[in-house]
C-alpha cells in the first residue's frame, strides 16, 4: 500500500488504524504517514473516552440524553482526518489534533 492510502485506513476505526500500523510497520518511515497514524489514534482516544463519559452522564441523568449528539463531532472530525489525508496535507484535525502532533513516540 502506498503511504497515501494506508493515512486514509488509518482513521477507519481502530480496526483500520492497526492494519495501517502493522503495514506501516514493515516500511520505510513517512512523516505523512507517522502525522495520521498519530491524529487518528488521538481521534480514537477522545472518542473511547467521550463514549464511556456520555454513557455514564445519560445513566445517571437519562434526561440528558441529548449529549449521545456530541458523537458526531467525532465522526467529523474523522471525515476531516480522511479528507486532509486524500489532499496529502499534514493538517491536524481542529480542536484536539494539535495535542496529539508530539504524542505517541513509539510510532516515530
Amino acid at each position: 500500500m502506498d503511504k497515501k492510502t494506508l493515512a486514509i485506513i488509518s482513521y477507519i476505526t481502530i480496526i483500520g488504524w492497526l492494519i495501517a500500523f502493522f503495514q506501516y510497520k514493515d516500511k520505510e518511515r513517512d512523516p505523512f504517514v507517522t502525522y495520521h497514524l498519530k491524529q487518528s489514534l488521538g481521534i480514537a482516544i477522545i472518542s473511547f473516552i467521550l463514549g464511556a463519559a456520555i454513557n455514564i452522564i445519560v445513566r445517571i441523568v437519562p434526561s440528558l440524553s441529548v449529549v449521545v449528539y456530541a458523537n458526531i463531532v467525532i465522526l467529523a472530525l474523522w471525515v476531516l482526518g480522511i479528507i486532509n489525508a486524500m489532499n496529502g496535507r499534514r493538517k491536524p484535525v481542529p480542536v484536539v489534533g494539535p495535542m496529539f502532533e508530539n504524542k505517541f513516540s513509539f510510532l516515530m
